[in-house]
């Protein structure tokens, strides 16, 4: 009799395990399929090829891109910062400050609208703006296209990458672009978590996570693979400016600024449009007292009421998404 009792014992127990595995592998799936990889979309006429990359990727470090033959797209865009800048705002021509923050290209690959305020729909629009905008590179395209004409090295990488069109704006925005496109995260620890291997993460991690998605609300805006629902959004910060409002005029808009990826968030302070937080600790914080400034808060946007362990797990989590930098060498410049 002793002998079925443990037989029942293990069997119970045998049962349990296998409905266990069988609920964790579904979870697995679960989250696998809502934060799959996306695949990236080309243009037709831009489709990638190592050519293109090569020359998109000189363009982007050389500062002769600029009035001023010293700012480059790198400036701003730096790989070791996070391929942004480590400033509250931009600066721009002439060491002006600017009022927005420097946005990360990394995953714009992926971006259904460019820019905080989403004024362009593709890399290949976006490209040239900093370049023409007086305020940042202050180059006149007309020039630029005869400065770089001027160079054989230019001429050869551009033949290579869009032959018979020639050095014109629009092969240096798609350049740019292709390169630009380029620029993507790499696997991350919850990456590795999702996929099954459980230790990826610690617990104060997974309990961020199940915050994330729950009771702090954070993915209602930040989803998906990329972090991000590519909306724009008034979270109640201080600011005078107007945001996506300048584009598309929208009661909603006004003060509202694009969702950014999370995706190596630990190396893109400061944060917001306009650099308010140095820490992540702190635009938590902002989360969670429902903002400043709520006389025009998104619809999505509700107080994250957490406790200090709660925030702190919800760090934790933060911290998965950080994947290693992919291996970069600096061009050669074209002389």
């Amino acid at each position: 009799m002793r002998k079925n009792m443990w037989l029942t014992i293990c069997l119970i127990a045998v049962c349990e395990f296998i409905t266990s595995a069988g609920a964790y592998a579904q979870i697995n799936k679960d989250l696998l399929e809502k934060y799959k990889v996306p695949s990236i979309k080309e243009p037709l006429l831009n489709k990638s090829n190592n050519y293109r990359l090569k020359l998109g990727k000189t363009l982007f470090f050389d500062p002769r891109l600029s009035g001023s033959n010293w700012i480059s797209c790198a400036t701003c865009h730096n790989p070791a910062l996070g391929w942004s800048d480590g400033l509250p705002t931009a600066i721009g021509e002439g060491q002006k400050k600017l009022h927005r923050a420097t946005p990360t290209i990394l995953n714009t690959a992926f971006n259904v609208m460019q820019m905080w305020d989403g004024r362009f729909r593709s890399l290949e629009d976006q490209a040239m703006s900093p370049v023409e905008s007086n305020a940042e590179m202050n180059q006149d395209p007309e020039e630029l296209v005869k400065e770089l004409e001027a160079i054989p090295g230019y001429v050869e990488l551009f033949n290579d990458a869009y032959p018979g069109r020639g050095i014109t704006t629009d092969t240096i925005a798609m350049a740019l672009a292709s390169f630009q496109r380029s620029i993507v995260a790499g696997i991350a620890p919850f990456d590795r978590w999702i996929a099954g291997e459980d230790k990826a993460i610690s617990a104060a991690a997974k309990r961020g996570f199940a915050l994330f998605e729950g009771n702090a609300n954070c993915s209602t805006c930040h989803s998906g693979f990329n972090f991000t629902d590519d909306g724009f959004h008034n979270i109640g910060l201080n600011s005078n400016d107007i945001g996506r409002f300048a584009v598309k005029p929208v009661a909603v808009t006004k003060g509202a600024f694009k969702t950014p990826t999370l995706r190596n968030v630990t190396r893109t302070a400061p944060y917001m449009h306009n650099g308010a937080y140095n820490t992540l600790e702190e635009v938590v914080e902002h989360y969670a007292r429902g903002g400043d400034d709520k006389s025009n808060l998104s619809p999505n946007f509700k107080p994250a009421k957490l406790n200090y362990a709660e925030k702190q797990d919800l760090l934790e989590f933060l911290k998965t998404l950080e994947s290693a930098p992919a291996e970069l060498t600096y061009p050669e410049m074209p002389n």
